[in-house]
């Protein structure tokens, strides 16, 4: 019976503990979570008649002695790249087409250091971050050869780069001391090719080659006003559209024709 009781006490002591470890793990790890913090200013960027573009500032605080790692991406999707090649060793033309999927169209990443030195290839395939792991999680159709992904990947990036919608950067990041803590602040420019839709801001906390944390935001982007209007009747009533553009064409024709006719009646 006495056994029985010791037992019985035995076992109310390695719940008491279990219970008590639980509770302090789910305490401090959540503490840890909470360091990082981050907020997107001009989050919500309206295109508008005279819309040329915006300008998105990332920042909040982190622990001391952490690198971060700062992306914004578009959800994945589809792309459609056209081959180009020599008809006859003579003329350049589209000779075939190129599917990417599983591609954000847009794609910022900016680090406090480079890459490979602050993470490790793991991690970064994981969270898919740096332009080798995008390689490795995209896939590619009609490649005439399995080995000719890497040089038509980088032809994508080129092209997306010089389109503003990729871009990577180290060091870029600005950090400062605040009580304890480290502000961390990047001003990005927002290119004008960037569709409209949600956009997924993210940082990433990083330690010994590791991500221990990270937090999110979103950047919106919407079309306002008579640029909506017109996208809206351009898929909801063709027509319309297309009448309404001849219209418009016409007129400015008429305008300008009589802007250089008042201009030779005056010499």
């Amino acid at each position: 019976m006495n056994n029985f009781k010791f037992q019985i006490s035995n076992f109310k002591i390695r719940v008491f503990l279990i219970f008590g470890f639980l509770i302090l793990h789910f305490l401090f790890s959540n503490s840890a979570y909470a360091e990082l913090t981050i907020k997107a200013n001009h989050d919500h960027i309206k295109i508008d008649f005279f819309y040329n573009g915006s300008t998105v500032s990332v920042g909040g605080l982190s622990d001391p002695g952490v690198d971060l790692v700062v992306k914004i991406a578009s959800p994945d999707g589809h792309q459609t790249l056209r081959k180009k090649g020599k008809l006859g060793s003579l003329l350049w033309m589209n000779v075939g087409s190129l599917n990417f999927e599983r591609v954000p169209n847009l794609y910022f990443l900016h680090s406090t250091k480079r890459l490979d030195d602050i993470l490790n290839r793991e991690e970064m395939d994981k969270y898919v971050i740096g332009y080798s792991s995008l390689e490795r999680h995209i896939e590619i159709s009609h490649l005439s050869d399995v080995n000719e992904k890497d040089r038509w990947f980088n032809e994508f990036i080129k092209f997306k780069e010089s389109l503003r919608l990729y871009s990577r950067s180290s060091g870029k990041i600005s950090l400062s001391e605040n009580n304890g803590k480290m502000d961390y602040h990047i001003l990005l420019d927002w290119p004008y090719q960037a569709p409209p839709g949600s956009y997924t801001v993210t940082v990433y906390g990083i330690k010994n080659k590791k991500i221990i944390e990270n937090a999110e935001a979103e950047v919106l982007v919407e079309q306002v006003g008579i640029v909506k209007a017109l996208t809206n009747m351009a898929k909801n009533n063709g027509a319309v559209y297309g009448v309404l553009s001849i219209v418009i064409a016409l007129g400015a024709g008429f305008g300008v024709g009589m802007i250089f006719r008042k201009g030779g009646d005056s010499h």
